[in-house]
């Protein structure tokens, strides 16, 4: 019950954040007896409870309507659904339903007067309580006339014809009109939901689904309904006990409970418990305050990969850095040097100021915070499992997301930022550099492909936390993976791609993780022209050759791979046999550069650097460090070519040449 008893801490101590946010993306965090669903309809009336007007939502961003709930409502389902007490659709609403030809729910169809009875009985009890609510009693008077779909026709908002609903194929409307049927997304108009706008004198909050007295009368007025009967596992006090959770955690219309008891035919209890409440007793105010901030923390900040979720949070309800992202994800994008070259030296400048970010985030949480990481994922529609759970204090969080990033960071190219176009004020796509460590998502990618599998995908992920939160070793066969793909440069090119942009991610990627693995060698994203080490080395010439290659087909307007690129995969298996076959077939290259004695004798350099002619000679396999010599010193390289340093090669290409 550790989960559900910081869920629940968190929920108490974020008070003042019941209700909706300012950012529309954010689910808002509901008070206990409430849910939310999606509206089409907005009815005004006044306090007399007599019409006034009414509209159809078409905005999806203005449907999500906080509404009360019975514990039966939130989570209903099935041929006879509970109904809601104040807000639902117009077969419990609307008195006159039924006249104008409306189907119920099959359940209700023997007694289709059913839904509209027991909605007026449910209002009419709340409004006869001594919790009872002015707006509520409005909403009542209205209902009881039992004239809405008649309104609602008169006002233009529901298709009625020869008094009977019309379907959308029966009516003459306008392509991509925004009505009942868009707002819907149905053929149908009689399964809309209706929300109340109620006008009162010296009231300002006029909207039922806002007004905070409403929602702390119906949660006083449902839960004086309740007895107490029994203890509850997480408080350890008497109160309400509840068998029906909330659902709708990850998202609006999911269905998957994390707690759920309505197996009771087969053998969920037989040799353990007699009933469902000797298996868990939780109160009804700490499940649905513990559900209500998971999924208020999931839409706030956490990280999802379709049904799979993980999300940090502070029990005090402080913003945290989002583990599983880039840096980008924590660094604002103006912050990022994006109107220079994005080359190796700006790392130290983001790097600071990642950190920076990360000392922010330590001042405001503290060095005690208590922190949670959890991971959510379902095999089914209906059940919801905890696959991954932690509780550490906020400095030690802290210092593990600091640590990951230091460690498994690299110069990467394919970050993607929103920026506002000067020509017309639209957001758009840009692609930016960034120096830090790739998302769990983007290493699954590199290490399998953009195709990859929704199951694989979603196992990589969940390997890959433990080695963030944790400080775990990073699997070695998902390095080995993301390795085998990078050197297989031809195999993932896009003949439309001119700038290789998923190679390029995957070579970086392929740098970071290597680099990771290999930690205690402390490799250094810049080109370290001291080492010795046989892999690196190779790296280095491959590079040479690739970019000489590349100059000389980029002046003469040449579109296609370099022998580098082509025998890339060839050159990790056997690197001295594939070298001779390189450097032979760059002689016409070097010819064309006037000699290319820059690259001639940067070549003969890195050739002295090996240990020993035998070591040179060695034909076996390169490990993954020869990328990161391969991408350093193409990266040097192509820094060297922008500054035009090496433009005068054709005039004295052999000024530089010790040969």
């Amino acid at each position: 019950m550790s989960w559900i008893q910081k869920l629940y801490e968190t929920y108490n101590n974020c008070q003042s954040s019941i209700g909706y946010s300012t950012n529309e993306n954010v689910r808002p965090l509901l008070p206990i007896c409430h849910t939310t669903t999606q509206v089409q309809i907005e009815v005004v009336i006044s306090a007399d409870g007599n019409f006034r007007t009414a509209r159809v939502i078409t905005e999806k961003s203005d449907m999500t309507t906080i509404i009360p709930s019975t514990e039966g409502s939130a989570s209903r389902a099935g041929s006879k659904p509970e109904c809601h007490p104040l807000c639902d659709k117009l077969q419990y609403v609307a008195g006159d339903f039924l006249e104008f030809g409306g189907s119920v729910t099959s359940g209700f169809s023997k007694k289709p007067k059913e839904p509209y009875v027991n909605y007026i009985d449910a209002l009419d009890n709340w409004c006869n309580s001594e919790f009872s609510h002015p707006k509520a009693r409005a909403v009542l008077k209205y209902v009881k006339k039992g004239t809405l779909i008649a309104d609602l026709s008169a006002s233009k908002v529901l298709y009625i014809e020869n008094g009977r609903f019309l379907n959308k194929d029966n009516v003459k409307r306008e392509k991509n009109a925004k009505d009942i049927f868009s707002a819907t997304n149905s053929n149908s108009q009689d399964g809309a939901f209706v929300r109340w706008i109620v006008e009162m004198p010296d009231v300002l909050e006029t909207k039922v689904w806002k007004d905070k007295t409403l929602w702390d009368s119906w949660a006083n007025y449902y839960l004086s309904s309740k007895e107490k009967d029994s203890v509850c596992y997480v408080t350890g006090e008497e109160a309400i006990l509840t068998s029906n959770h909330p659902k709708y955690i990850r998202r609006e219309g999911d269905g998957a409970k994390i707690i759920s008891a309505n197996d009771m035919t087969g053998f969920t209890f037989r040799g353990r418990f007699t009933d469902d409440k000797q298996a868990s007793s939780v109160s009804l105010e700490v499940s649905q305050k513990s559900h209500y901030a998971l999924a208020w923390l999931i839409s706030r900040q956490g990280y999802q990969k379709g049904d799979l979720v993980f999300v940090a949070w502070a029990t005090s309800g402080a913003k945290v850095p989002n583990a599983l992202e880039t840096p980008l994800s924590v660094i604002d994008a103006e912050e990022i040097p994006s109107d220079v070259p994005q080359t190796v030296s700006t790392a130290q400048q983001v790097a600071l100021k990642f950190k920076q970010k990360i000392a922010g985030y330590g001042k405001e949480l503290g060095d005690t915070t208590d922190m949670v990481v959890i991971g959510l994922d379902s095999a089914t529609t209906g059940r919801l499992a905890i696959t991954y759970y932690r509780e550490l204090k906020s400095s030690d969080f802290l210092k593990r997301i600091e640590n990951w990033h230091d460690s498994c960071t690299w110069l990467h190219q394919y970050g993607m930022v929103d920026v506002k176009s000067q020509k017309n004020d639209k957001m758009t796509k840009k692609y930016i550099s960034f120096v830090g460590a790739p998302s769990p998502n983007d290493i699954a990618e590199a290490a399998y492909g953009n195709r990859i599998d929704d199951k694989l995908r979603k196992a990589t992920i969940t390997r890959l936390v433990p080695c963030i939160v944790d400080g775990q070793l990073i699997p070695r066969d998902l390095v080995e993976s993301t390795v085998r793909r990078a050197s297989n440069r031809v195999g993932i090119r896009d003949p439309k791609d001119k700038l290789e942009r998923e190679w390029n991610k995957t070579l970086s990627i392929a740098c970071s993780l290597y680099k990771k693995f290999k930690e205690k060698e402390k490799f250094d994203m810049s080109l370290d022209e001291t080492r010795q080490t046989r892999d690196y080395l190779y790296g280095r010439l491959l590079a040479i050759a690739d970019v000489l290659e590349e100059r000389v087909l980029y002046k003469a307007k040449e579109k296609r791979a370099t022998n580098a690129a082509r025998y890339m995969q060839q050159f990790a298996q056997h690197p001295f046999r594939t070298w001779n076959q390189l450097h032979s077939a760059l002689t016409p290259y070097m010819v064309r550069l006037g000699g290319a004695g820059y690259y001639k004798s940067l070549m003969a350099d890195v050739k002295g650097l090996f240990v020993s002619p035998e070591d040179f000679m060695n034909d076996k396999p390169l490990s993954g460090e020869y990328l990161l010599g391969y991408y350093c010193q193409r990266q040097k390289l192509w820094e060297k070519a922008s500054k035009d340093e090496p433009a005068q090669e054709a005039d004295n290409g052999d000024e530089n040449s010790d040969e």
